[in-house]
């Protein structure tokens, strides 16, 4: 009867509490829209929340963008590009540009160079006319942008965005409210000059509650005073994220955080890939931050007795709540950092490393199974036999709150060499894991060397845990049967145990992607099960981390 009641709109908030819950679920989303005109009205907004992020988008939703082009436009597409007057006919059920609120300036440059050669041979100069329409779009329907990420790595990102600079220029209500500010530049010489909209930055947007730097080394000592000001700028910065190998190019940034602004406001900080070497004694700064809470430090450098004293002697309170480790340097000091913190770390990991750290990563899993009770994102990063038993150990102890597990080895790095260890420890995993998983899992990724046997017990020793995300990538033995797919689609189509899933296999030096695979795709599809591409599906620490 309650669900009858919601279905039918009879309990709108309770409606919109479900969809909300469902917002980064593209799938289920969809379905929403098919249930009646309420439930429509409520997932439309969501989907169109980022377009130009949907791993599976078809481009052709960049026609519906322009639709509220003036006459002027319309008429050179039509002249131009083949276009039709039907394609720009103002009815609509929504104003799907209103409920744009991220836009990311490089997923917009892809999805506009996957679109192009559907219409024209014209390429570079087409391209360049369609980014720019598209920025005038969005400033024509005054979208309430809420997150900007100005991504700018190749010489085309800066290209496209030096052709709506001007644009941006002359309407800062397009930027003047957002939230979440992400800068990821490689400054490339005599492309673009970035300091003017640093200024433009520093002057309209001072509510920015999350930023992101990462900036490329080489280049940042000749911004890092606008840098420094965008943070000095804001009055209530919630989050800061510094990022990439950076020696003293930090230095200030970090320093610019005892602003009475951040210090009564910043309650979350993450370093990734920094160097902690030459910043250890402005660590002193979280001292400042009266509201701080957490810290991640994602495979960072330098994490060293000197840099553990450091950190476990500042007199702020704060939450570890992520260690991910390139290099394991000192376990006795790696030892005190989980004594202090570990009832707090949520996220742990390993980034691959070389055969001299298998002894110190099974001790340091060791210690985080003695201290850590609450991980939730775990991701082994090169299994051996030193580690296994330990590994097995820490998914036991924390699979209360267990939802995150990447198990994988380094196979790019191997260059796919499939050596007997690789089998014979791919086979130990997959004959013990499905015991020990958690009842339910958000997410499992196994990048292993599967053989059907092994593959049979993990399934069946599985089958009552309920997979959403399950990613299998399989580097082929020789003389497999190959017919791992076939064996994966039989058991969990019947089980209803995983709701999305992504399968890749290495063989004869190519990737084998199950989402190229339309018929197969179509089957999973049948029972529910959604098939995406391996690499959309994937989850990146960083990002994990970072959302």
């Amino acid at each position: 009867m309650a669900c009858s009641k919601i279905c039918s709109g009879n309990l709108v908030e309770l409606a919109e509490e479900i969809i909300q819950y469902l917002r980064d679920d593209i799938s289920s989303l969809y379905s929403c829209i098919l249930v009646n005109r309420l439930w429509c009205r409520i997932a439309i907004p969501l989907l169109w929340e980022d377009p130009f992020s949907v791993p599976t988008q078809k481009f052709d939703f960049i026609k519906i963008l322009l639709r509220s082009l003036n006459d002027e436009d319309k008429t050179r597409l039509i002249v131009k590009y083949g276009f039709n007057n039907n394609e720009f006919s103002p009815k609509t059920l929504f104003n799907y540009p209103g409920f744009i609120k991220r836009l990311n300036t490089q997923n917009i440059r892809f999805c506009i160079e996957n679109w192009v050669p559907n219409l024209t041979n014209n390429f570079a100069n087409s391209a360049n006319l369609f980014y720019w329409l598209l920025f005038k779009t969005f400033i024509k329907n005054e979208i309430n942008l809420n997150s900007f990420e100005i991504v700018m790595l190749i010489s085309r990102d800066h290209k496209y965005f030096n052709e709506v600079f001007d644009l941006i220029l002359k309407n800062p209500k397009f930027i003047y409210n957002i939230k979440n500010l992400i800068l990821h530049l490689n400054l490339l010489p005599g492309v673009m000059n970035i300091v003017p909209f640093l200024n433009f930055l520093i002057s309209n947007c001072n509510s920015i509650s999350t930023i992101y730097f990462k900036i490329n080394r080489c280049f940042i000592s000749s911004i890092e005073k606008y840098l420094s000001e965008i943070i000095l700028s804001q009055k209530n910065l919630l989050k800061i994220s510094f990022e990439y190998k950076t020696l003293t190019l930090y230095d200030s940034l970090l320093l610019t955080l005892k602003n009475q602004n951040c210090s009564n406001t910043l309650n979350t900080i993450i370093f990734y890939c920094i160097d902690f070497e030459n910043i250890i004694d402005n660590l002193k700064v979280i001292n400042n931050l009266n509201v701080l809470d957490t810290i991640h430090i994602l495979y960072c450098h330098s994490l060293n007795s000197n840099f553990i004293q450091q950190i476990i002697s500042i007199t702020k309170s704060f939450k570890l709540k992520s260690l991910f480790m390139s290099k394991i340097l000192q376990i006795d000091s790696l030892q005190l950092l989980l004594q202090k913190f570990g009832n707090y770390l949520e996220n742990f990991g390993f980034e691959f490393g070389d055969d001299e750290y298998s002894e110190p990563k099974r001790q340091l899993l060791e210690l985080v199974v003695k201290y850590c009770t609450k991980i939730k994102y775990f991701d082994l990063a090169g299994p051996d036999d030193n580690n296994i038993n330990p590994t097995f150990n820490l998914i036991k102890n924390n699979m209360q709150n267990l939802n995150h597990l990447f198990i994988e080895f380094d196979l790019e790095f191997d260059d796919y060499n499939l050596s007997d260890d690789v089998i014979k420890i791919s086979s130990i995993i997959l004959q013990n894991l499905g015991q020990i998983l958690p009842s339910r899992l958000e997410y499992l990724c196994l990048e292993l060397s599967f053989n059907m046997n092994d593959l049979e017990i993990f399934l069946n020793n599985s089958q009552n845990t309920f997979i959403k995300k399950l990613l299998i990538k399989n580097i082929v033995q020789d003389g497999n049967d190959n017919h791992i797919l076939s064996f994966i689609k039989d058991f969990i189509k019947k089980k209803n145990m995983v709701k999305y899933l992504a399968f890749s296999e290495f063989l004869d030096d190519n990737y084998n992607d199950l989402f190229s695979l339309k018929d197969e795709v179509n089957e999973f599809k049948s029972y529910n099960i959604e098939v995406q591409k391996y690499s959309d599906l994937y989850i990146r620490t960083y990002d994990f981390v970072n959302n």
